[in-house]
């Protein structure tokens, strides 16, 4: 149960599942919520994280020390609702000033019932996740909190993210157009796993018609709209969940349809491709990220938000039931995989969000590969 945190003081207590607790005021819904805390490094487009599908189930601890200044508009979400578990937040603006603002961000979080917490030392919750990893945490506001022995024994009750299943519950469940702006081009079939709303919108950008299907959509499906390419979305969860988007796309390889997979999509091929998964230690979120694309050498600064991550072979080629498949892009602080290109047939994927709607819009290149790998098809 959620109430209002405006126009009071109300105490809000957050507790990792380490036992560290941080003690601040109450922002947006006064409540109980529980979830994985993780950290965003971006200073602006907190609309389009909040409502961003991958982040369902996880509390959103916001690394940037002021929150909610150009308040909220209609026109940026990337999805029909908020799907973060929680908010984080240092100093939230009191008063938002900006030309599109329709309310507060605080309003937002109040009418869509998300609990969250500001006033706490965000920079040292962030070093204590950095150091530690992604872990379970509770938020709790409200007159009558609970001791922190009952909070800390709720918060080691909730549910991890290893082992979740989650797209399916994000994923629209009726399928929809986009369609081409201009002259259309190309038809995909986008498998939605979480889909963002800036996705689609930029394949229409380059004459393509996307028909947007539910996570749980067959191989039949995706051809009968008679493709020219399919597209695997990003989404919440562990991608060793996800057995039948790994079929489907199986199906897609088999028949060289041209495929592009972003993020959970990325995990969806790798696994496709018989690699393994893992989870990271706290993960990538944020819109700093650096990536190097290995085809070009060139350097991106790019946006992210995943938790797990494709164990593939950093080196050299490797071989696979559907040709060999090469590690396009790594993050050049860890070296983690991200991104893989086979090199027999017209398939690729990377982990990171080219589409991002708040920037940085290095990797939006990656839509014309997909352009061009149709193209190359067609002719």
């Amino acid at each position: 149960m959620t109430t209002s945190s405006r126009g009071s003081k109300v105490p809000a207590v957050l507790v990792l599942e380490d036992g560290r607790t941080f003690r601040g005021r109450a922002y947006g819904a006064i409540g109980t919520t529980f979830g994985e805390a993780v950290f965003s490094t971006g200073m602006t487009g907190y609309q389009e994280t909040l409502t961003d599908p991958s982040y369902h189930r996880q509390v959103v601890v916001m690394t940037a020390p002021h929150v909610g200044n150009t308040g909220v508009n209609d026109e940026d979400p990337e999805s029909g609702r908020i799907w973060v578990a929680g908010y984080v937040v240092r100093d939230p603006a009191r008063v938002p000033s900006n030309w599109r603002s329709r309310r507060s961000l605080d309003e937002e979080l109040i009418k869509q019932g998300v609990v969250g917490i500001s006033g706490i030392d965000t920079r040292a919750l962030t070093r204590h996740l950095r150091e530690r990893g992604a872990m379970r945490v509770g938020i709790f506001s409200g007159s009558a909190l609970p001791d922190e022995g009952t909070m800390l024994a709720e918060v080691r009750q909730a549910p991890e993210m290893k082992g979740a299943d989650l797209s399916a519950e994000v994923a629209t469940k009726e399928t929809y157009v986009v369609p081409a702006i201009g002259a259309k081009k190309f038809t995909v079939a986008a498998i939605d796993l979480g889909i963002k709303g800036m996705t689609p919108h930029r394949m229409a950008e380059r004459g393509i018609e996307v028909h947007v299907l539910p996570a749980t959509a067959t191989v039949e499906d995706v051809y009968a709209v008679n493709p020219d390419g399919v597209f695997f979305s990003n989404g919440p969860g562990d991608p060793a969940t996800a057995d039948h988007p790994v079929s489907v796309m199986r199906e897609v390889l088999s028949r060289k349809t041209p495929l592009f997979g972003i993020c959970f999509g990325n995990q969806i091929l790798g696994r496709a491709l018989g690699f393994g998964t893992y989870k990271l230690k706290y993960g990538h979120r944020g819109i700093n990220q650096p990536v190097q694309d290995r085809t070009t050498g060139k350097v991106e600064v790019t946006a992210h938000n995943h938790g797990f991550a494709v164990d593939a072979p950093l080196e050299g080629a490797t071989a696979t039931p559907y040709g060999r498949v090469e590690v396009s892009h790594v993050c050049l602080n860890d070296d983690v995989v991200e991104g893989l290109h086979l090199l027999d047939q017209p398939a690729f994927s990377v982990q990171y969000h080219p589409e991002a709607a708040a920037g940085p819009h290095d990797a939006a290149y990656l839509f014309d590969r997909f352009v061009t790998l149709m193209e190359g098809q067609r002719a």
